[in-house]
């Protein structure tokens, strides 16, 4: 890895454990409703080519803020407030569409919805995770999974890897894939050790190896998934604001798509 990689590595990784370990959840709430704001940004700017700067965007910042007020609202009502944003949005896109007289189009809607969906309402469920009863601990696992799947797929992909996955993002080999995933459920299993044997907890290692695929595989497709959407609007990142690693949304889009289903995981295992 180069330099900046690194070094933005290791002023980040510190800045993120403090929030979650340290920030209560008023404040958790509120940096991640600041990250969702950023990361649509560099997501709206993207797209700026094909719909001319004429998307919806007001309406996924006032989504994106929503977050911040997640746990305002009583508890147990959490994923309501996150199924009402979907009938929400729709309804206030196309109140838009009808107050200006078809100054938008389906075009438009769409990818404004689509960055509510992808990016506000994926990144919901870290807050809500961190909330969970031992939320401090289990949290950590989506981190691990992505972490943990981008340095191994890197390492062994970039030395090793010949057959190339998908023209979609050419520098990603079938050996990367492969060792992400394998190198993802060994720093998750040995997280787990950690949690079993100093905090208490009684994780079963089988459940996490089937977790820990499940992850890695789901962060690889959100890799892949951005990287798609790069593809589409012609840019190599989304933006420079971390050096050696892109865009804010350069840097959670596997995360994103990891939590919501780490959620259900967690809750169903």
């Amino acid at each position: 890895m180069d330099f900046k990689r690194i070094s933005s590595a290791l002023i980040g990784f510190p800045l993120v454990a403090i929030i979650i370990i340290f920030g209560n959840k008023y404040i958790i709430d509120i940096c991640f409703s600041i990250i969702a704001i950023m990361a649509l940004h560099e997501y709206f700017h993207s797209f700026k080519e094909q719909n001319q700067n004429r998307d919806l965007r007001w309406i996924a910042y006032v989504a994106a803020l929503s977050i911040s007020c997640i746990h305002i609202i009583p508890s147990g009502y959490a994923l309501r407030a996150i199924a009402a944003i979907i009938p929400i949005s729709i309804l206030v896109l196309f109140a838009q569409v009808i107050a200006t007289n078809m100054k938008y189009n389906i075009k438009d809607i769409a990818i404004t919805f689509f960055g509510i969906c992808y990016i506000v309402i994926f990144l919901m469920y870290i807050p809500i995770i961190r909330q969970m009863e031992n939320g401090i601990i289990i949290v950590w696992y989506l981190f691990f999974a992505s972490w943990g799947t981008d340095i191994f797929a890197y390492l062994i992909g970039k030395r090793f890897g010949k057959h190339k996955f998908s023209q979609i993002s050419p520098n990603k080999s079938l050996e990367g894939c492969i060792a992400g995933t394998i190198g993802a459920i060994f720093i998750m299993l040995g997280y787990t050790w950690i949690c079993n044997t100093y905090f208490g907890m009684n994780f079963n290692y089988c459940y996490i190896i089937i977790i820990s695929v499940v992850l890695s595989l789901v962060g690889q497709l959100g890799d892949l998934a951005a990287s798609s959407i790069k593809r589409y609007t012609g840019i190599k990142d989304f933006s420079n604001l971390i050096p050696g690693h892109g865009g804010m949304l350069d840097r959670i889009d596997s995360v994103i798509f990891i939590a919501p289903f780490a959620y259900f995981l967690f809750m169903l295992l």
